[in-house]
């Protein structure tokens, strides 16, 4: 498919705009959009998050079906985001570790749960031909 010049935008549900701020902005880095008493926008690392207001969103029951997040295509950046989430105290739903040691598919990950319950993994592939290929693996996932 290619990479063409487009964002990706995820619409996500939270339960207080306020802390979901506090927790994109001052724990993430992201950067404020536009806001209304019922949305926030954010900016994370290029990408449109959009939070919208819901009177509930219940706790998942493990990292399946459902999580969002960002594929680094450097260790380094991958790295001080996860600092990053420590130094500002954020909720890890896993510590950081490593999938598939030495295979095609290694890769470095965590997980973070926002304040709504919302669960977001960070990862970076040691091989690049992991984002997308390596087809003759079968894993995904735990």
């Amino acid at each position: 498919m290619g990479s063409p010049a487009v964002l990706f935008h995820l619409a996500f549900p939270v339960v207080d705009l306020a802390i979901t701020k506090d927790f994109y902005v001052a724990g993430l880095g992201c950067q404020p959009g536009r806001e209304t008493p019922n949305s926030l926008i954010l900016e994370l690392y290029g990408h449109q998050l959009v939070a919208h207001l819901t009177s509930e969103v219940p706790p998942q029951v493990g990292i399946y079906p459902r999580h969002f997040g960002l594929v680094f295509l450097s260790e380094s950046d991958w790295e001080t985001l996860l600092h990053r989430a420590k130094q500002h105290q954020l909720a890890f739903y896993q510590a950081e570790k490593r999938r598939f040691p030495g295979s095609p598919l290694e890769h470095r990950t965590f997980f973070l749960q926002d304040p709504s319950h919302n669960l977001l993994e960070f990862k970076y592939y040691c091989s690049p031909s992991a984002i997308f290929g390596e087809v003759e693996h079968s894993q995904v996932g735990d």
